[in-house]
């Protein structure tokens, strides 16, 4: 069996203390580190120090640790571009050694969004840019060197400098509210778990 940590910092918690129970859960042999994306804190909880940006925190982490898998429950697809996504996500891997692993969700808190200037869709188009994002960022990680894209329209030029994760099968997955109203195929993208920590940075 697997154990991980799940944090929530924007309810409140320093950098500090997050590299902190990062490190720690490591030590005591648990299997991996996530945290959440969100910018507000929810219900009564203040929040203090502040908000803290869910990437940015784990490449610190990801540099004073060294066999904790480090993710996202999970990076919403209304936050970041997905080029740059994939760019950020495949630098934090390298950071890790091969470490990371991307949840992405289609955002639900819309108070955070207004809190700091972000557009909110409605619930049909987030959906849809989650699928988007999972098949941008999957796709710039599966393309060759020296090779187009051929996600965007019009294709890009051939480039030498896509982003490419430790894995070339990227640990990614998708996930969102189960209901009713949930589109179809949103759970269509799914990778195997990667190997043992012991050949993590083969």
């Amino acid at each position: 069996m697997l154990l991980r940590i799940f944090t929530e910092p924007q309810q409140g918690a320093s950098y500090e203390t997050l590299s902190t129970v990062a490190r720690t859960a490591e030590s005591l042999g648990f299997d991996g580190f996530f945290r959440s994306d969100h910018y507000l804190s929810m219900g009564s909880a203040t929040g203090l120090p502040g908000p803290s940006d869910a990437w940015t925190t784990l490449a610190g982490i990801a540099r004073e640790t060294s066999t904790i898998r480090l993710g996202t429950l999970v990076t919403s697809a209304t936050f970041r571009h997905p080029g740059p996504l994939a760019i950020t996500v495949a630098g934090v891997d390298a950071m890790a050694g091969g470490r990371v692993e991307l949840g992405l969700g289609a955002g639900w808190y819309e108070a955070e969004h207004t809190a700091y200037g972000i557009p909110f869709p409605p619930l049909g188009e987030r959906f849809e840019r989650l699928e988007e994002q999972l098949a941008v960022i999957t796709g710039l990680w599966g393309t060759p060197e020296g090779a187009a894209y051929p996600g965007w329209r019009p294709p890009t030029p051939p480039s030498s400098t896509w982003p490419s994760p430790h894995w070339r099968r990227p640990v990614a997955s998708s996930t969102g509210w189960v209901s009713p109203a949930r589109p179809r195929g949103v759970t269509r993208h799914r990778w195997p778990t990667p190997p043992p920590r012991s050949s993590a940075a083969a």
